[in-house]
């Protein structure tokens, strides 16, 4: 079998990175989306970011037809490769009607995924999974670990959140039932807040508070906490779990700490206020931020954060997976960067 790797989600940020460090370590790559048309597509946006050794790699990617929601094509996207990354889950901009929306495609595709490569034969699984899956409806005062899962009963949970603790717990408890009868090993990393640099003018959810900060959508910033992480960061962390052997059957905080987006708000002040972009740091009250979000749909995701922290213990996957990661100003700037660089963003006249 060669060393080829099935990326699902390939159109997604986190997934296109990790592609970009698989094709400079110099494994064959695989791609998954809903549509088996993106091959295109896909090459344009990572070729530019590559070097000129693993560029040569891209004529053997293909983007590969895998919808979460159908058990069409998965058969044939696993087969012939010796890992996978599931990185492919529903992740909205606003407030979806109906949790199961973003609970079944999660749960089912996991699984979906998980049975494919089972049956192909692949020696591991690396699924992405989050932080919303080990702290939302807790008690926020205290410090999390990998020993934590998020409460589906508590208060302050969201549809997002609860998709992907089912979705995580579901792909635990599969890999119970193949114990025993199958090799297969399974690995999860669990991002926080992901910045970084954009490799296309597609910023997805994961830049919407950098977006709204430097374009000055937000009057001023609101109290509200994020363990953060550079997407590099996350990338690095799904190679160093899909070889290393130590962390089968683990899963990882995946964050560098806990930061508040008053801090991310000042890191740019610093940066881009010279430029032409007017970046608000006063203190928007919450009851503000409260009324804001009976207008704004993507506001209203971020109620659950809204005067807490995400305090957590990142020892484990420093230790085990041999992990350093960028620090805010870098994650921050970069993602700030390419927004600027991609025109997402413009400084005012």
């Amino acid at each position: 079998m060669t060393d080829r790797v099935l990326v699902t989600g390939a159109t997604g940020f986190i997934a296109q990175h990790c592609m970009l460090q698989l094709l400079e370590a110099g494994y064959e790559v695989r791609g998954s989306a809903r549509t088996g048309d993106r091959t295109a597509e896909v090459v344009a946006i990572l070729s530019p970011h590559l070097s000129d050794a693993a560029r040569s790699r891209l004529g053997t990617l293909d983007v590969v037809a895998g919808d979460l929601t159908s058990d069409d094509g998965w058969t044939s996207a696993v087969e012939g490769c010796r890992y996978v990354m599931h990185v492919a889950s529903p992740l909205p901009r606003g407030v979806v009607k109906d949790e199961n929306e973003l609970i079944v495609p999660a749960r089912d595709g996991a699984l979906r995924v998980l049975r494919a490569a089972h049956d192909a034969g692949v020696e591991r699984v690396v699924l992405t999974s989050s932080l919303s899956a080990i702290v939302y409806g807790n008690d926020r005062s205290r410090l999390f670990t990998e020993e934590d899962w998020s409460n589906l009963d508590g208060l302050r949970i969201g549809a997002y959140d609860k998709s992907k603790t089912i979705a995580e717990r579901a792909a635990w408890e599969y890999m119970a039932s193949v114990k025993g009868t199958s090799t297969m090993e399974l690995v999860v990393i669990n991002p926080g807040l992901v910045l970084g640099p954009l490799l296309s003018s597609d910023w997805g959810t994961s830049g919407e508070m950098v977006k709204r900060i430097l374009s000055h959508q937000v009057p001023a910033i609101p109290n509200m906490n994020f363990a953060t992480v550079d997407v590099r960061d996350v990338a690095s962390a799904h190679l160093s779990a899909m070889v290393s052997p130590e962390a089968a059957g683990q899963r990882f905080i995946c964050a560098e700490a806990n930061h508040s987006m008053m801090e991310i708000a000042q890191i740019m002040k610093a940066r881009y206020s010279t430029r032409g972009f007017k970046i608000p740091t006063r203190r928007l009250p919450s009851i503000a931020i409260r009324v804001m979000a009976v207008f704004d749909k993507t506001v209203r995701l971020a109620l659950n954060d809204l005067d807490s922290t995400q305090n957590v213990d990142s020892t484990k996957i420093r230790a085990v997976l041999k992990w350093q990661p960028r620090d805010l100003i870098e994650m921050t700037t970069a993602m700030a960067d390419s927004m600027i660089e991609y025109g997402v963003v413009r400084a005012k006249r």
